[in-house]
């Protein structure tokens, strides 16, 4: 894991994305990035994409499939630590190209920090990165969000203050 710190670090110093928060009215692209917990978690998910899509938004998700972990309903493009090499390189696919997209929002919903999360993050094209407010996290994200609840009450608010981004 120690060439994966040392890899996230260099990504979020070498990322040249432009950063800036568009309107909610105006994303089209949102990607929503999570740690596989339980069905509940799932669950909530599902709305949380159900509210953006009702919303005009395209959405594309990507889940860290931790082992030992179900993956429910196989809905979503998923990496594990399989994926990482040696040398603390991501080689998923579907991650990569998931990391490449312009997204307009890109969610982390995650309460505890991932580090394979953290360095897709880090080496995100999206606009306006999301997540849960956390001391040391915040170079990963343009709007963090204090909320110390449930994953359900982190996806509503989170929802709550990007639409109101005018």
């Amino acid at each position: 894991m120690n060439f994966l710190r040392m890899r996230t670090s260099t990504a979020l110093k070498r990322n040249k994305s432009t950063r800036a928060s568009l309107p909610y009215k105006k994303a089209q692209y949102v990607g929503i990035l999570f740690s596989v917990e339980d069905k509940q978690k799932h669950l909530d998910i599902k709305e949380f994409i159900r509210l953006l899509e009702q919303d005009g938004k395209k959405v594309q998700v990507l889940e860290y499939l931790p082992l030992k972990k179900e993956n429910y309903e196989f809905m979503f493009d998923f990496f594990t630590i399989r994926d990482l090499s040696f040398w603390g390189k991501i080689n998923s696919e579907s991650a990569l190209k998931f990391c490449e997209t312009p997204f307009d929002y890109l969610y982390y919903i995650d309460r505890e920090s991932n580090p394979m999360a953290l360095y897709l993050l880090a080496d995100s094209k999206a606009r306006c990165r999301v997540g849960r407010f956390t001391e040391n996290e915040s170079p990963f994200f343009e709007m963090m969000i204090e909320q110390n609840g449930t994953n359900k009450g982190l996806i509503e608010t989170m929802y709550k203050y990007t639409k109101q981004l005018r």
